[in-house]
């Protein structure tokens, strides 16, 4: 059986609005973890969490511990990246990554960098890697 392309684009959207919010993120952080091995990323942790947030992915790339924040906007634009990703998020993240280097001191000496990984936002490709996206400031 075939569809012809507004069947195809009507199935496909009643099917991403059938999905929870949850289902979306986890599908996307899916997609993420597989973008970024194909990248020669090695995944360290998934979901870590401690009372003040959760940090979706740690991966790390020769001497550099990166931080990723997964973003699944599949209805998504840029101003929805933007207020998703605001600066009380970025300090959320930053925060729990010091959790993590308290925790696992092994990666002190290494580089730090936080990324973001946009999933299926339309206008971009299917996964988008905004290389150190955010930075604490001093």
């Amino acid at each position: 059986m075939t569809f012809g392309d507004s069947e195809e684009a009507s199935f496909y959207s009643s099917y991403k609005k059938s999905k929870n919010t949850k289902e979306i993120g986890s599908d996307g952080e899916d997609k993420a973890v597989a973008f970024l091995i194909s990248d020669g990323y090695e995944i360290v942790a998934r979901n870590w969490r401690t009372k003040t947030g959760e940090i979706d992915i740690i991966a790390r790339k020769s001497d550099v511990l990166v931080f990723v924040e997964v973003k699944t906007l599949p209805s998504g634009n840029l101003e929805t990246l933007s207020h998703e990703l605001n600066r009380r998020k970025q300090k959320r993240i930053i925060e729990t990554a010091k959790f993590f280097l308290l925790s696992n001191r092994k990666y002190n000496d290494s580089k730090i960098r936080f990324d973001v990984l946009v999933i299926d936002m339309p206008g971009f490709a299917p996964v988008y890697h905004i290389k150190d996206a955010f930075a604490e400031f001093v």
